[in-house]
C-alpha cells in the first residue's frame, strides 16, 4: 500500500477551498466537501481518485471526529435538555424513520436493514450550522432556537445508541429472536464495561499520567490509545469503532483531564480530525457516489428527500403538540431540524461498506443530506417571519432569571452589589484574577473563578439559566467575545456590553450583530471609575424617576450634572441592570455612583491623626538618635512617658529590624502600654537621616506610637503612608512643600484607598 502524496495534496487542497466557500454561504463544511468529491472525483470529472491509502486516513479521521463529539456532548446538558426539544428529537426521528423504511423496503425492494438504515439516515438531525443561521435571523433569544438547540443535542445521542443497535443487528444479518437476544446482551455487556472502565480506569490512568508531568503530546497519545481500545472493544463484540470511538470523548472530559489540559487536548484532537483527516472521509465519500440515480432512480431519489422532509416537519409537530405551544411553533422547528450532515453520511457510508446498501442507495441519501441541509436557512426564516407576523414568537428568556457578570472588578462588584441589595434574582461574578474573585466573596458576592471566553466556565457560572450577561471587564476584544459566546452558545436572551470610547464602530457593530445593548448607557471610562472607586471617591446614592424616559437620555443628563455612572434600576421587588434597551418608569430608582473630588472623600482614622499631629521641620544632617530625641519630646507628653525612656524604646526597635520602608522614608515606632494608644509625629529633614544598614539618608520620617489594642491601626497607617509615598514626585512634592502645613496638607489630600465606608443614601 502506497500513498500518493500528489493526490492526498489535491484531496485536502479542494476539501479547505469547498469547506471556506460552503462555510463564507452559511453552510457546513462537509457539505463542500462532498460536493468536491463529487465534482473533482469519479463521478464526474476524474481529476481525484481515490485508494487504500487514503480509506485508511479516512478510517481514522472519522475515529477521531467521534472521539471529539463525545468530547462535546456534556451528559449534564442532556438531562437538562428541555421537554420540547426532548418532544422534538423524539418525533423528528421516529417519523422519517418510519416513512423512509416503508419506502425502502415496500417501495423499492430493498432489505429490512437497508432499509433501517436508511430510516436512520433519515431520522438524523444536524444542526451545525445552527449558530450561524439564528444569528442571523436573530433567533438566539426565542423558544423556537432554545427548543432546536435541545433537540439537536438528544437527536446527535440518540442517532448514536440506534445506529449501535442497528450494526449490532447488521452483524446478525437476520431477524432471529435468539440471534437479536445474543446482540442485546453483547450491546449491553459492552456499555456497561465501557461506562464502568470510563468512569474508574480511564479518570486514574489519565490522572497519574497528568501528575507525572509528561506534557501534552504523551496526554494526546494516551487519549489516542484509549479511543482505539474502545473502538476495538466495540468492533469485538459486533458494533462498529466508531461507536466506541464516541463513548471514549463522552469519559475523556474536563471531569478527568482538568479544565486546561482538556481545552487543549480538545483544540487537538479537532484539528487532526475536523482539519486534516476528516475532509479526507468526507471527500473520498463523494467519491462513492454516482449520479446514475438521477437517471434511474429519481422517483425514489426525491421520494426520499420528500418524505425525510415531511416526515422531519410532521414528526416534531405531532410530538411538539404535547408542550401546548402550538402546532405553527413545532412546524418551524421541524423546518429548522430538517438538515442533515456528518452523522447521516457516515451511517451511509458504514452501511454501504457492509454491503447493506448498493451504490446508488448511498448517493441517494448522500444527495438527501445535501437537499435538505440546503433547505433550512430558506424554510426557517420564511416561518420565522409567519411566526413574528402573528405575534407568535415567543421569546425564551422569560423563563430565565439570574444576572453573570463577567468581571470583578471594584466597577462590576459595585454593580453586583447595587443587584443585590435591589432584589435581582441570582448575580455571579467571573474572573480570571483570583484577587478580584476573593474580593467579590470577602463582600458576599458569589464569584468563580477562570477565563470567560472558556465555554464551561461559563457553564458553571449559570450560563445556561441567565436571563443578563453583563460585559464589564475594560479589555474591548474580550467584551466583544463574552458576549458572542453568551448569545450564540448559552441563547442569553438579553446581553449587555461595556463601550469603550475607544472603540465606537466596532460596539455598533456588535450590538447590530447580536442585538445586545449597552452597558450602563453609554461610553465609560472604567478604569478611571475603578480607580475613583478603591481611592473611596465615589458615593452611592438613588435617582428617583417620576416621567418616563429612555435610559440613554438619563445618562446623558446626569453627565451634563457632573460625573455619574447609573448601575441598576430599582423596579418594585427586584432590580435589573441599566442599559441603553431599558425605558424607566415612573417610581423607578436609579442607584448611581457619583464622582467626587479628593478633598471631599471620606476620611478614616490616619487622616484625622494627621490633621492634628505634630509635623517636624528638623535641620541636618542628623543621626537616628538626633531623630528619635525630637520625635521624642512631641510623643512623651501624649503617651506620659519621659522623653528619654520613648527616644529610647524607638532606637532600640531600630535595632531589632530596620523600619525603613521606601530609600528615603522610614516609619519609626514603638509599642506602648497605654490601652487606646495611637499617635504620630511627621517630620522631615531636608540634609537626611542616617539610619543603620541604609546608605540612602531617610529626609521622611513618620514616627508612630501604639499599643497592642491598636495594632489593625497600626498597620492601617503603615498601608496609608505607604500609598501617599507612591503618589507620582512624591519625594519632589517632599522636598519643595514650603512649611509644616504645606507637609500636612500633602498627607491629607493624596489619592489613596480610605477605610472610611462611604456614605450610603439609598
Amino acid at each position: 500500500m502506497e500513498l500518493d502524496l500528489l493526490n492526498l495534496l489535491l484531496v485536502l487542497l479542494v476539501a479547505w477551498l469547498a469547506g471556506v466557500v460552503t462555510s463564507r454561504l452559511g453552510y457546513p463544511a462537509v457539505l463542500g466537501e462532498l460536493l468536491a468529491g463529487i465534482v473533482l472525483g469519479p463521478p464526474l470529472l476524474g481529476f481525484l481518485e481515490g485508494g487504500e491509502a487514503l480509506a485508511v486516513l479516512a478510517e481514522v479521521g472519522l475515529l477521531l471526529m467521534m472521539l471529539y463529539i463525545g468530547m462535546e456532548i456534556d451528559p449534564d446538558e442532556l438531562g437538562r435538555a428541555s421537554t420540547g426539544g426532548l418532544l422534538a428529537a423524539l418525533g423528528g426521528f421516529a417519523t422519517p424513520f418510519v416513512l423512509c423504511y416503508f419506502l425502502a423496503v415496500y417501495g423499492a425492494g430493498l432489505s429490512p436493514m437497508g432499509g433501517v438504515f436508511i430510516g436512520t439516515a433519515a431520522g438524523v438531525t444536524s444542526l451545525v450550522t445552527k449558530s450561524r443561521i439564528l444569528v442571523d435571523l436573530h433567533l438566539l433569544d426565542t423558544r423556537v432556537a432554545h427548543v432546536m438547540m435541545a433537540g439537536a443535542l438528544v437527536a446527535d445521542t440518540l442517532s448514536l445508541v440506534i445506529f449501535a443497535g442497528v450494526i449490532g443487528v447488521a452483524e446478525v444479518g437476520r431477524f432471529e429472536p435468539g440471534a437479536l437476544a445474543l446482540v442485546a446482551a453483547q450491546a449491553v455487556g459492552f456499555f456497561a464495561a465501557a461506562a464502568l472502565v470510563g468512569t474508574v480506569a480511564v479518570p486514574w490512568l489519565m490522572r497519574r499520567l497528568a501528575e507525572a508531568k509528561l506534557g501534552r503530546t504523551a496526554l494526546f497519545t494516551a487519549l489516542v490509545l484509549v479511543t482505539l481500545v474502545y473502538a476495538e472493544a466495540a468492533h469485538l463484540v459486533g458494533l462498529h469503532g466508531i461507536l466506541g470511538a464516541f463513548l471514549a470523548g463522552l469519559f475523556l472530559r474536563e471531569g478527568v483531564l482538568g479544565r486546561s489540559v482538556s481545552k487543549e487536548l480538545m483544540g487537538l484532537v479537532h484539528d487532526v480530525s475536523l482539519g486534516f483527516l476528516a475532509p479526507v472521509f468526507f471527500v473520498t465519500a463523494g467519491f462513492a457516489v454516482t449520479l446514475d440515480v438521477f437517471q434511474t432512480d429519481l422517483p425514489l431519489l426525491l421520494g426520499l428527500i420528500g418524505l425525510a422532509s415531511v416526515g422531519k416537519v410532521v414528526g416534531t409537530v405531532a410530538f411538539y403538540l404535547m408542550t401546548g405551544h402550538g402546532w405553527r411553533e413545532g412546524m418551524v422547528i421541524g423546518m429548522g431540524m430538517n438538515g442533515r450532515g456528518a452523522v447521516e453520511i457516515i451511517i451511509a457510508q458504514v452501511a454501504l461498506t457492509l454491503g447493506l446498501i448498493t451504490a446508488e442507495v448511498f448517493s441517494m441519501l448522500v444527495f438527501m443530506a445535501i437537499a435538505t441541509t440546503a433547505l433550512v436557512p430558506v424554510t426557517l426564516k420564511w416561518g420565522v417571519e409567519w411566526l413574528r407576523r402573528r405575534g407568535e414568537l415567543v421569546r425564551s428568556g422569560e423563563d430565565r432569571a439570574g444576572v453573570l457578570v463577567v468581571g470583578a472588578g471594584p466597577v462590576a462588584r459595585r454593580l453586583a452589589r447595587a443587584l443585590v441589595d435591589g432584589g435581582a434574582a441570582k448575580v455571579t461574578l467571573v474572573d480570571s484574577s483570583a484577587a478580584n474573585v476573593a474580593a467579590a466573596r470577602e463582600e458576599e458576592l458569589a464569584a468563580v473563578q477562570g477565563n470567560a471566553l472558556d465555554e464551561r466556565v461559563l457553564a458553571e457560572a449559570g450560563a445556561a439559566h441567565a436571563r443578563h450577561v453583563l460585559s464589564v471587564t475594560s479589555n474591548g476584544e474580550v467584551n466583544a467575545l463574552v458576549a458572542q459566546v453568551a448569545r450564540q452558545v448559552f441563547l442569553v436572551p438579553e446581553v449587555h456590553v461595556l463601550h469603550i470610547a475607544a472603540g465606537a464602530s466596532a460596539h455598533a457593530a456588535l450590538l447590530e450583530h447580536l442585538g445586545a445593548t449597552t452597558l450602563f448607557g453609554g461610553a465609560v471610562p472604567v478604569n478611571e471609575w475603578a480607580y475613583l472607586l478603591e481611592q473611596e471617591r465615589a458615593l452611592r446614592r438613588r435617582v428617583a424617576v417620576t416621567e418616563r424616559e429612555g435610559a440613554e437620555a438619563l445618562f446623558h443628563r446626569l453627565q451634563q450634572e457632573g460625573t455619574h455612572l447609573p448601575l441598576a434600576v430599582h423596579r418594585g421587588e427586584t432590580a435589573v441592570p441599566f442599559h441603553s434597551g431599558l425605558v424607566l418608569e415612573p417610581g423607578d430608582a436609579v442607584v448611581v455612583l457619583e464622582a467626587v473630588p479628593a478633598a471631599e472623600a471620606a476620611h478614616d482614622r490616619f487622616d484625622d491623626v494627621a490633621e492634628t499631629c505634630p509635623v517636624l521641620e528638623l535641620d541636618g544632617p542628623m543621626t537616628l538618635t538626633d531623630l528619635a530625641q525630637h520625635a521624642a519630646c512631641a510623643l512623651a507628653p501624649v503617651l506620659g512617658l519621659p522623653a528619654s525612656e520613648v527616644a529610647e524604646r524607638m532606637v532600640s526597635r531600630e535595632v531589632q529590624s530596620s523600619t525603613v520602608v521606601f530609600p528615603g522614608l522610614a516609619v519609626p515606632h514603638l509599642r506602648v502600654e497605654r490601652p487606646g494608644t495611637f499617635a504620630l509625629v511627621v517630620a522631615r529633614c531636608r540634609a537626611g537621616v542616617a539610619f543603620p544598614s541604609h546608605d540612602a539618608p531617610v529626609v521622611a520620617a513618620f514616627c508612630l506610637a501604639t499599643s497592642d489594642d491598636q495594632r489593625h491601626l497600626h498597620l492601617r497607617a503603615l498601608a496609608a503612608i505607604a500609598a501617599v509615598a507612591q503618589q507620582p514626585a512624591f519625594e519632589r512634592r517632599w522636598m519643595e512643600a514650603p512649611g509644616e502645613e504645606a507637609l500636612r496638607d500633602l498627607l491629607l489630600q493624596a489619592e489613596r484607598r480610605r477605610e472610611a465606608p462611604s456614605p450610603v443614601d439609598d
